[in-house]
């Protein structure tokens, strides 16, 4: 009897391992990107679902939109979980941080809740990937401090909804939150290293287009990353913008993109807390020049 439960023990301990092995190499090997159109998977899920398999994604980060069939999410999620991937809910918008903005948190959190609440294991979301902006909304520049504490308040509420659903918690980050200080009810600080500490990972917005400034970008995110035993996901862009020609890779094309990604993933390899890259967005990456 004893020799049978020294055996069960082994083989939980084992399964125990093997699960968390799992999951940290979940997180820390991303590649991930932003699926901004969920309406592509409603009019051409097996297309959607090529082309993240042909870019050796492994995390997508999916728009919800309350018009789109919860049917239409449960076969993607599930065809792409058989693919290796992890889908979350993404939503969040700049006005989310103004006085009435909660509704537009709260909505999703509801719709998240009944989701998953109507979903078999397999088609359920891995987690909730918030992109808020606040930097965006009128009252950034009108009254700071008030809407880095909005802001604050609003993660407050998302971790705890979040942690409510079983689910973790990832926010969109720029890369220069580490320059930005705040003291409220919530202690003093640099705002960066708040959300890092307060959310289970981040994805920041180190939207350069070379391996070194990218690098340059991160360092303070990875290291409070390292700090708070989280991740940082390390996000480029591909879109054509109207900010530079330094900020996206879409003027230089995808093989030169993937060259500064190898150097940037080389560079953080060893790094506690790198997780990985994410690339924005699906319908630009889809159109950009080789």
């Amino acid at each position: 009897m004893m020799k049978k439960l020294l055996m069960a023990g082994v083989v939980l301990l084992f399964l125990f391992s093997q699960n968390t092995g799992n999951a940290e190499a979940a997180d820390r090997n991303v590649r991930a990107t932003w699926l901004w159109n969920p309406w592509m998977i409603y009019s051409d899920e097996a297309g959607t679902l090529a082309f993240l398999e042909s870019k050796g994604v492994n995390k997508v980060y999916v728009q919800i939109d309350a018009d789109i069939p919860s049917s239409v999410y449960r076969s993607f999620i599930e065809k792409a979980g058989a693919k290796g991937m992890r889908i979350f809910a993404l939503d969040g918008a700049p006005g989310w941080v103004a006085p009435k903005g909660a509704i537009a948190q709260d909505q999703l959190m509801a719709w998240v809740k009944t989701y998953q609440t109507g979903s078999t294991a397999k088609q359920k979301f891995a987690g909730i990937h918030l992109d808020v902006e606040p930097y965006l909304y009128s009252g950034w520049n009108t009254n700071r401090a008030a809407t880095v504490k909005a802001y604050q308040d609003l993660l407050t509420k998302a971790k705890n909804s979040a942690t409510t659903l079983k689910l973790p918690l990832e926010a969109d980050l720029p890369f220069w939150f580490d320059e930005i200080s705040y003291k409220n009810t919530y202690g003093k600080g640099v705002l960066a290293e708040w959300v890092i500490a307060k959310t289970d990972s981040v994805s920041i917005m180190s939207y350069r287009d070379t391996a070194p400034f990218i690098i340059d970008l991160v360092k303070n995110e990875l290291a409070y990353g390292q700090k708070y035993g989280k991740t940082v996901v390390v996000g480029v862009e591909t879109d054509q913008t109207d900010e530079g020609s330094s900020i996206s890779f879409y003027e230089e094309g995808e093989a030169f993109m993937n060259q500064q990604l190898s150097i940037v993933t080389n560079h953080y390899s060893s790094h506690p807390g790198f997780g990985g890259i994410a690339i924005h967005h699906v319908d630009s990456w889809k159109t950009m020049a080789p």
